[in-house]
């Protein structure tokens, strides 16, 4: 992204801010792509989902845009938002597969279907969410940095912009963070 988009951007950001709700959708043509990237990244890695990559950037923008005021510190900001809200749209998602799995619904279904990997899908994002909680309690930047990371595609050095921490504490959280993760989900897995 040149610095003119990079700059467009955060005025909009601003603008949108201050209340202005004609910047949202002079926004949203300007952040589509990265928007489309995050998204691309993140239901590749968890392949259980039915969300199309279309669908899933149209929630994050209602989701963003039912924000009265919202208080954008810069573009990066905006885009780890962004992917909290990806987050939390995959997380309730999955969280109502599981419930319709449990007779929430009584539509028939054939065991073609591939049923239990979508749901086994689900479990897991809804324990890594869970784990991702408990994360922050300990720790709030290092479960900040996995969402960013993981579920917002973000590299090393755009999350340090991010955080507003350098590069190395950047690896340092995400060493962390994963080691204590991948504990944990394999103590709630033996469980």
């Amino acid at each position: 992204m040149n610095n003119d988009a990079a700059h467009r951007i955060s005025l909009l950001l601003s603008e949108w801010g201050k209340g202005d709700k004609n910047a949202l959708g002079e926004l949203m043509p300007l952040v589509y792509d990265e928007l489309h990237r995050m998204a691309r990244g993140h239901l590749r890695r968890h392949p259980g989902h039915s969300f199309q990559t279309t669908e899933l950037i149209h929630e994050t923008y209602l989701k963003l845009a039912r924000n009265d005021e919202p208080q954008w510190q810069n573009r990066s900001h905006f885009f780890g938002v962004a992917a909290k809200a990806m987050r939390h749209i995959l997380v309730d998602y999955a969280r109502a597969k599981q419930a319709n799995k449990r007779g929430g619904w009584q539509a028939k279904v054939s065991l073609r279907d591939g049923l239990s990997e979508v749901d086994n899908q689900s479990e897991q994002v809804v324990a890594l969410d869970e784990a991702l909680n408990e994360l922050a309690h300990l720790n709030e930047r290092k479960a900040h940095v996995v969402e960013l990371k993981y579920f917002g595609g973000f590299t090393n050095e755009e999350t340090a912009e991010v955080l507003g921490v350098s590069v190395e504490t950047i690896k340092r959280d995400w060493r962390f963070a994963r080691s204590w993760l991948l504990r944990r989900l394999e103590f709630s897995e033996n469980k």
